[in-house]
């Protein structure tokens, strides 16, 4: 296991990379929102208790897929919890309202996610409470982006560098988890979604050879409503240059409880089903998967 280099500021590494002996397959996997470190500087900022800030982790996901490495693929995932900081986010979606000074113009307030509360730093958790007792300083925001956020997406740059030079190409599963009830539970008839960005981050085998193999499972799979993909498909997924994201949302219903974050009987099971399709997906012909030349 490969720990981040640590800020001494924090309290733990922002990240842990589980890597394989030795690569063997085109794959990086990244959970970015299956972090569970929660600063004892945040949760005496916060107005929410424990349990409900909890209720937007993707709890569980990096265990669930946490057999890639053993195939043969790295596995990143952050430490901290999506609402200390949202890695999955520009680096600056920001909300003004959430702080004592005024924001610097490179600074994105107007962000579709920042009207939501759901900005890099984040104001609610899913299930709409609002997270902070009062304003926090710019600066505060600061810290956590240059000490979690930019380490976090260096880490994945060099992963998908790293694959990209040994076989050509890479596919990056970005993991996540969606709730089954409450008022975030947009996909609850779902219990796959897949995000392709309609087609932008990756080529259609991958979101094709994906879905055919979780439907053929029993699973409801649906394509990009109403998650096409977040900042981790927009930003890395170039198909012209041979990188390839694919965002894969999974029901919590299907491996756990909603109220206790615990496991039920659909752990392992669904950890099996995920670690086939991690070797199904590594397996892909690469024709496809390479760069494109330029006419």
């Amino acid at each position: 296991m490969d720990t981040s280099p640590r800020d001494p500021a924090l309290e733990i590494p922002p990240y842990l990379v589980r890597s394989p002996q030795r690569q063997t397959l085109p794959l990086v996997l990244s959970s970015p929102h299956s972090g569970t470190h929660y600063p004892e500087s945040f949760l005496a900022q916060a107005a929410l208790d424990p349990e409900t800030l909890r209720r937007s982790e993707d709890t569980f996901v990096d265990r669930l897929f946490g057999e890639a490495p053993a195939l043969g693929a790295p596995l990143l995932h952050a430490l901290y919890p999506r609402a200390y900081i949202d890695v999955n986010r520009e680096p600056y979606e920001l909300d003004p309202q959430m702080f004592t000074d005024p924001l610097p113009g490179y600074v994105n307030p107007a962000s579709p996610r920042v009207a939501a509360g759901l900005g890099t730093i984040p104001r609610v958790v899913g299930v709409g409470a609002e997270i902070y007792r009062d304003r926090l300083p710019f600066t505060e925001a600061c810290r956590r982006i240059d000490g979690v956020y930019r380490p976090y997406h260096a880490a994945l740059s060099e992963l998908i560098a790293r694959t990209r030079t040994r076989f050509g190409f890479c596919v990056l599963l970005d993991c996540h988890s969606m709730p089954s009830t409450g008022p975030d539970a947009g996909a609850c008839v779902a219990d796959v979604v897949l995000g392709d960005r309609h087609g932008l981050s990756c080529v259609g085998d991958i979101t094709q050879v994906a879905a055919r193999f979780l439907s053929a499972a029993g699973l409801r799979v649906v394509r990009n409503t109403p998650y096409a993909g977040g900042f981790t498909t927009g930003f890395y997924g170039r198909p012209a240059d041979g990188v390839h994201v694919l965002q894969i949302e999974l029901a919590r219903r299907l491996y756990m409880d909603e109220l206790t974050h615990a496991p039920n009987g659909g752990f392992a099971p669904l950890s099996a089903l995920l670690t086939r399709l991690v070797a199904l997906l590594g397996e892909m012909p690469p024709l496809s998967l390479l760069p494109r030349m330029p006419p």
